[in-house]
């Protein structure tokens, strides 16, 4: 990690070089300084359960609503498309003015049909999901001699058939003096956050806090409906509330209303601002991979590594004892050679389906791009879980710009493959811009359908729908067809011998050769199977995912283990005189996306065994396709283009009469 630290601190002097009167922020990255009295804001996120995966929004259950009226919040377009529905909340606070028995509100009587859903979220273990200061409020439990910790608080809990309802919160605010003398811009957050000097501009002066840690303590509490039914949202509950998370007792009944309520205290933390995030990436189990991770990386270098020095050196025999044969002994023991010094004039004949090849290529390269490139930025610190929505922000921003990279390269290889012909670059440079987009349109609105028709907030907006198409029909086909355009006019890869017209037969072989190709998976498996785990539980469990450095490194070191047993499996289909060698050099190590989605099932089988329904089974098992599809083209990709690249370079060093 100490790259990733210099480079960041590299980052901050740059900006710092650049700063004129102002400081530099990123969004969503600078402290809210608030005086004492100030009002603090808690804002309302989509319910979220690990048993269904299907969010719903916070009002449609019966809480209180502010008075001003339920506001949507400003959310970007990968908040929108991971389901997060932002919204006010009447839990309102003064900064550093504790309170307690602060009524909220009496809900209408339970109607039945109120009734069944808040029963029906109780036993699915919906979580409310609250927000201050852009931080999630935590709970914490302690559990023998430690203590666990997650993101929001359960709706309410079952017990022996009688459903209850968490209606009062305890909240904690923890609070930092402002550090006016030295401090006013932060870049970065989370792990990735840094300091720069600036001195106070803002001119408010005087004391002043910033937030750095909200906490729950989830109740359930018998309040009295007719005692309150004179009182005022914030007005003062008449008896004393006793917050005990042990014992329930507000029993949720068909026909009787509920009643809200909440506390605060703040308390002053030794926190400083910009480790405020630590609380939530320090949570149980994020720590377990650190030396699982190293010795992994360390073994499947170690074995690469003695892969490609056995390989240079087998090649550089093989080319060593072919060239010291002159023309009449090469021609005399013509009968007596095998491997792959026999297949010299059908190697570069053309594959099946030589469009379909390049396009899936040029397609796997822009997602490896768009992985490379945002898990980069995602190690510096840019894409912290601070910033909502960041990660698929760039993942979709890369995808788009690397539209010109795919357009060039399925047009040059087209034309590699066809000797120099570029007839058709139009409509290929179009198909590649349409053919994952349109395998993951497919299967996004099948999704979309299903969650439309459970009224969750994780259904994609219509209008962010067309924002989406949008960006696919006004700025990525159009990039993709000026790389495309790029393509057609750039010197192609020209063979260095001819094709024979009558193709050489292959002959029998001992092992189907597609058994092989599907063997050739499991070693770029290896590589990312204890990362794997982890990024799934980040996804279906809740957990916050911030070892971008690790991945990182995890997927530099997928592409080198893809690119040697690529390489590897290639020449062994040569040495038996199989020329066929262009898809299996994709999916030999695109067969690593057949692994992962076993993996997905088993995850889904053992690790998320309370996940309940047909629709958030259609929903895992829908994305986990999309995953591994978009996993299938990156990796065969890489494996096919290494693979392609030794071909022309081992055969350019054999001498052709």
């Amino acid at each position: 990690m100490d790259f990733f630290d210099q480079f960041r601190k590299w980052v901050l002097i740059s900006c710092t070089i650049l700063q004129f009167a102002d400081g530099f922020y990123l969004p969503g990255s600078f402290p809210h300084k608030c005086n004492v009295g100030d009002q603090l804001s808690v804002k309302v996120n989509s319910l979220t359960s690990i048993d269904t995966e299907i969010p719903y929004a916070y009002y449609s259950l019966p809480f209180c609503k502010p008075l001003e009226g339920v506001k949507d919040s400003a959310e970007n377009l990968g908040e929108l498309l991971m389901g997060d529905r932002i919204e006010n909340s009447p839990y309102r606070f003064k900064m550093y003015t504790n309170e307690s028995e602060v009524f909220l509100c009496k809900s209408n009587p339970l109607s039945a049909d109120e009734f069944k859903i808040l029963k029906e979220r109780i036993d699915d273990m919906y979580q409310v999901n609250l927000n201050l200061d852009n931080l999630p409020a935590i709970q914490y439990m302690k559990k023998e001699s430690f203590f666990l910790c997650w993101t929001g608080y359960p709706v309410g809990i079952k017990v022996q058939d009688v459903y209850y309802i968490f209606n009062h919160l305890k909240f904690t605010v923890l609070v930092h003096k402002y550090e006016e003398n030295n401090i006013t811009s932060v870049i970065g957050a989370g792990d990735g956050a840094e300091l720069i000097a600036m001195g106070d501009k803002s001119g408010k002066g005087g004391k002043g806090y910033v937030v750095v840690g909200f906490e729950v303590v989830p109740c359930s509490f018998q309040h009295n409906p007719e005692s309150v039914k004179d009182l005022k949202m914030y007005d003062k509950y008449p008896s004393p509330v006793k917050c005990d998370p042990i014992a329930v007792a507000m029993a949720i009944k068909e026909g009787q209303p509920l009643v809200f309520s909440y506390e605060v205290s703040f308390v002053e933390s030794d926190i400083r601002w910009p480790l405020r995030w630590d609380a939530y990436l320090k949570m149980e189990g994020s720590k377990v991979h650190w030396f699982s991770i190293l010795n992994s990386l360390m073994v499947i270098t170690f074995l690469a590594a003695i892969v490609l020095v056995i390989f240079l050196r087998t090649i550089r025999r093989d080319l060593a004892r072919y060239e010291e044969l002159d023309k009449e002994a090469l021609a005399h023991m013509n009968e007596e050679l095998s491997g792959w010094k026999l297949v010299v004039g059908d190697v570069f004949r053309a594959p099946e389906n030589p469009k379909l090849l390049c396009i899936m290529v040029a397609d796997g390269l822009r997602i490896l791009g768009m992985a490379v490139e945002t898990i980069f930025f995602a190690a510096l610190g840019f894409m912290s879980p601070a910033s909502r929505g960041a990660l698929l922000m760039g993942m979709l921003f890369f995808y788009m710009l690397f539209g010109v990279l795919a357009g060039y390269l399925t047009v040059w290889l087209l034309r590699t493959i066809t000797c120099g012909d570029s007839t058709g670059w139009c409509s290929v440079s179009w198909r590649v811009s349409c053919f994952f987009l349109g395998i993951a349109f497919i299967i996004l609105t099948t999704l979309n359908f299903l969650l439309w028709g459970s009224h969750s907030t994780g259904a994609i907006p219509f209008s962010t729908f067309l924002v989406l198409l949008s960006l696919w029909f006004c700025i990525s086909v159009p990039l993709t067809l000026v790389g495309g355009y790029v393509g057609s006019k750039a010197p192609y890869l020209e063979y260095p011998i001819r094709t024979n017209q009558i193709p050489r037969e292959i002959p029998a072989q001992r092992f189907p050769s597609w058994l092989l190709v599907l063997g050739a998976g499991t070693l770029p498996l290896g590589t990312l199977f204890i990362e794997l785990f982890f990024i799934m539980s980040s996804i279906w469990l809740g957990r916050v995912y911030y070892v971008f450095g690790f991945l990182f490194v995890v997927l530099i070191l997928l592409v080198v283990v893809c690119a040697e047993v690529s390489l590897v499996f290639t020449y062994l289909h040569l040495c038996v005189e199989d020329w066929r060698w262009w898809w299996k050099s994709f999916f030999a190590s695109g067969s690593v996306a057949l692994y992962i989605f076993l993996y997905s099932i088993n995850y889904l089988v053992f690790d998320l065994k309370s996940l309940s329904g047909l629709v958030s089974a259609s929903l895992y098992l829908g994305y986990s396709l999309f995953m591994v599809i978009a996993v299938m083209l990156a990796t065969g990709a890489v494996g096919f283009l290494s693979s392609f690249l030794f071909v022309h370079r081992l055969f350019s060093s054999v001498k052709i009469d």
